[in-house]
Formats: structure tokens, sequence, C-alpha cells
């Protein structure tokens, strides 16, 4: 059964950083794309970033050069770096992860919350 445990949300005033990580059972890491979403009230859900199981990585265009998306195979382990946010990050992040031709797995998500 896979599983996705996200962890790292918070309150963080707006220039803060956070650090969220997510970290899965073996079987949906490996050969695995993983990606961060997230959902901010009243809104659809949009990608952030993505990680291919070969470390490439495709950021939303608007947040390049303040997220950063990465992996440690070792720990089954996608984090993503956050830094100079502002109220508009503020939304629920959840961890994705997808290989084609398999099923597609969630986490539950981790909140994360700026505010001065």
């Amino acid at each position: 059964q896979g599983q996705l445990v996200e962890s790292g949300g918070g309150v963080v005033q707006p220039g803060g950083s956070l650090r969220l990580s997510c970290v899965a059972t073996d079987l949906i890491f490996r050969f695995r794309d993983m990606s961060w979403y997230r959902q901010a009230p009243g809104k659809q859900r949009e990608l952030v970033a993505t990680i291919t199981s070969g470390g490439s990585t495709n950021y939303e265009d608007s947040l390049k050069g303040r997220f950063t998306i990465s992996r440690d195979n070792a720990k089954n382990t996608v984090s993503l770096e956050m830094k100079g946010l502002n109220p508009e990050d503020t939304a629920v992040y959840y961890c994705k992860s997808t290989r084609p031709g398999y099923a597609t797995y969630w986490g539950q998500g981790t909140q994360v919350t700026v505010s001065s």
C-alpha cells in the first residue's frame, strides 16, 4: 500500500522561509515522478513543482527562483524549499507520486500560512 506523509507546514511571516518534506513508502517513490501541488482557499489545486525519477525539475513559472524541489532517494523523501514567502503562498501543500501506467498517490496535505 502506498503512502505519502507531508510535514513542515506552519505559520511564517512574509519574507520568511519554510521547508516541506514528503516521505513515501518505497513502492511509490522509486521510478516515480514526485510533485508538489498547492490549493488556496476557494481556488483550484495547482502544480508547484515536479522532480522526475531521474532528477529533472520543472516549476510553475511564477515560482521559479523562490521554490526549490529536491529528492533524497536513500530516504524516499521529496522536499520543497520555499523562500521569500508572501500571503499569496498561503495554501495547503500536497505531495503527489506518479508513474505512467500505475496508480497516482496523494498525501494528506500540510498547511502553510503566510501572515504577519
